[in-house]
């Protein structure tokens, strides 16, 4: 098991090395100056995030400009909280899809909306997960709750 969780720390950390060169050579480029204009990020984000695999916290956190407070280390997921001016959010990731599943499978109790990519999830309110769209990539999906 020891050596299964060193091989998942050293694809976390060539993923996180791999978005910081990406993400690095995005912005030497320059952005977008039309998305500049309208005062909205470039894209690039989105598909430098989509990169990053298994997700961590702390690179999603980074995309959206958040320095972010681990709040629960388990074996089936990290969870990190986001404090911004913007709004709070919360920040989950998942060392497997069954586990991102299975989570959102008991949120739906609750409702709402997430916003939901490969192995992670953001939980916030929904205009704010909308802002978030850009950076990130995802979906953002309403789940039901129990009347």
């Amino acid at each position: 098991m020891q050596s299964q969780r060193g091989n998942i720390g050293r694809a976390a950390t060539a993923g996180s090395l791999v978005l910081l060169l990406l993400s690095s050579t995005a912005c030497a480029g320059g952005e977008d100056k039309e998305a500049a204009a309208k005062g909205r990020p470039a894209n690039v984000a989105a598909t430098v995030a989509g990169v990053v695999a298994p997700a961590k916290v702390e690179v999603i956190a980074d995309l959206t400009g958040c320095k972010v407070k681990i709040r629960t280390e388990a074996d089936e997921l990290r969870e990190g909280v986001c404090h911004t001016e913007k709004g709070d959010y919360l920040i989950t990731t998942f060392p497997a899809e069954k586990y991102k599943l299975t989570w959102l499978d008991a949120a739906s109790v609750y409702g709402g909306k997430y916003l939901v990519g490969t192995r992670w999830v953001v939980s916030a309110k929904p205009q704010l997960l909308e802002q978030l769209r850009p950076r990130l990539g995802g979906t953002v999906q309403q789940l039901r709750g129990t009347s």
